[in-house]
């Protein structure tokens, strides 16, 4: 039966009926927190599992990265446009004396804008906020808040009843033009107020006093493999966040507050899952569940403990990666690497749709990748963040190898770290007290001098191919 419909879906788009798109995005989301990039997982997430059986996992999917704290907000930016991540548009800068907004690059062409002109209904609700706001206000229609309570009102289940909404209301009145959904969410990002029943299924509270820590609970997630209890230098964003500031967790990386945190991400992220079980399920009663193209992924991927860090504002993989599955007619099953990033999805979802993509887009579309005639669309990966000290911290990628570069706080901290991330997929460092000497920062090993050489060469050239403002110490 199975068989039947998805040709049955093909050869609807054969006779010209465009294909649906769901797109959904959570907020701050590490691929590791799901079994489908780590078996280990404690989190139940069903609908999601069902998403990756049946379609295309990415393991080399990254957001390219930020020049603001708010990470997300380039993140997004970049997937609405399709741009790299020096250039895409910026908030308004004012003039203090006339309070005049001014744009600091011009506007692109964006994701609505596009699918709009080529015959779609646009539909978004998502958070509100660090974003980009321009290209939120393009979809036709928009129900956005920021949702991030234990409650059906005032946590996922509302933005899973927009879309829920949304589908009733194109069957009541038949409509027959495609749809594009931007199906967002927003949690897991903190604060992880989880709906009580899913906390104590995780043995999570979600706790507000400063001066103490949380029990610990047998039922609460284990602690991440690369965990530690501090990083082993400065990240380079004195006063952060996400790492100083986060309720519930402040500076506090010990196990009781680490584990309690990861079971409040956890609670929120089952029931992001539960939210898009009630979507597909509806999708499925119209009929329109094979003829849509369904993507998964996150903004940015987060720390929560890992290499003794909280928040988003690094390279490590647990952070620079996110998760990303696509499901559709025509889409392979399995698994593959791609290196694609997030700002590649504009140009895919124009190439599956049958539309152009913008001329100011930068993104390569992945489709070969999705139909298994490509494994990958690029070599090289590139990230950065810059929100902190500058120049800040730059990555890149390049086959099993990845050279990550801190050059934060006016030259105080300048460190260099080397992976094999064959050998060492977890970025284990000398602090992690590993016997294996593969699993550690290669970049002072001697046997390693020509890889660091070959890495820091391309970095640079990376660098100076996306107009990045700020080189690093050991660079001209």
């Amino acid at each position: 039966m199975k068989t039947l419909l998805f040709f049955l879906a093909l050869a609807s788009l054969a006779f010209g009926r465009k294909p649906n798109f769901l797109f959904i995005i959570v907020d701050d989301q590490s691929p590791f927190d799901l079994k489908v990039y780590d078996p280990k997982s404690q989190l139940d997430t069903p609908n999601i599992d069902a998403l990756a059986k049946d379609g295309l996992v990415f393991d080399g999917a990254y957001h390219m990265g930020s020049w603001s704290g708010a990470v997300c907000t380039c993140s997004r930016t970049m997937i609405m446009t399709g741009r790299s991540v020096w250039n895409i548009p910026r908030k308004a800068k004012r003039n203090p004396k006339n309070k005049e907004a001014k744009p600091t690059h011009a506007g692109p062409q964006t994701l609505p804008t596009t699918f709009n002109l080529g015959g779609y209904e646009t539909m978004r609700t998502c958070k509100r906020g660090n974003s980009y706001s321009v290209a939120n206000s393009q979809f036709k229609i928009v129900k956005d808040a920021t949702k991030r309570g234990g409650t059906d009102e005032t946590g996922s289940h509302w933005h899973g009843q927009q879309v829920m909404d949304y589908l009733e209301a194109r069957a009541a009145r038949k409509a027959e033009e495609p749809f594009l959904i931007y199906f967002g969410f927003s949690h897991p990002h903190d604060e992880r107020n989880g709906k009580p029943e899913l906390l104590e299924k995780y043995g999570a509270t979600n706790h507000r006093d400063k001066n103490s820590i949380p029990a610990l609970n047998s039922k609460q997630p284990k602690l991440p493999v690369n965990y530690l209890e501090k990083h082993p230098f400065p990240h380079g964003h004195p006063g952060l966040r996400d790492e100083v500031k986060v309720p519930g967790v402040w500076e506090n990386r010990d196990e009781a507050t680490i584990r309690n945190e990861l079971g409040r991400e956890f609670a929120c992220s089952e029931n992001i899952d539960i939210q898009i079980g009630r979507v597909l399920k509806k999708l499925e009663a119209m009929g329109e569940l094979d003829n849509t193209y369904i993507i998964y992924t996150s903004d940015h991927g987060m720390a929560i403990g890992r290499h003794g860090l909280q928040g988003k504002q690094n390279l490590y993989e647990h952070t620079w990666r996110v998760p990303y599955i696509v499901k559709g007619p025509g889409v392979k099953k399995g698994r593959v690497q791609g290196n694609i990033y997030l700002l590649d999805t504009l140009a895919t979802l124009c190439d599956l749709a049958g539309l152009e993509a913008p001329a100011s887009n930068e993104g390569r579309s992945f489709k070969p990748v999705l139909t298994g005639e490509k494994k990958t669309v690029r070599d090289t990966l590139f990230g950065v963040y810059a929100g902190g000290t500058k120049p800040g911290i730059r990555s890149v990628r390049k086959g099993d190898w990845k050279l990550v570069k801190f050059d934060v706080l006016d030259g105080a901290v300048r460190e260099t770290q080397l992976f094999n991330l064959k050998d060492n997929p977890d970025e284990f460092l000398t602090q992690h007290g590993k016997k294996n000497p593969m699993l550690r920062n290669l970049a002072s090993d001697p046997a390693q001098a020509q890889k660091l050489a070959e890495m820091e060469e391309l970095l640079k050239s990376e660098m100076e191919r996306l107009n990045d403002p700020h080189p690093l110490w050991n660079q001209k």
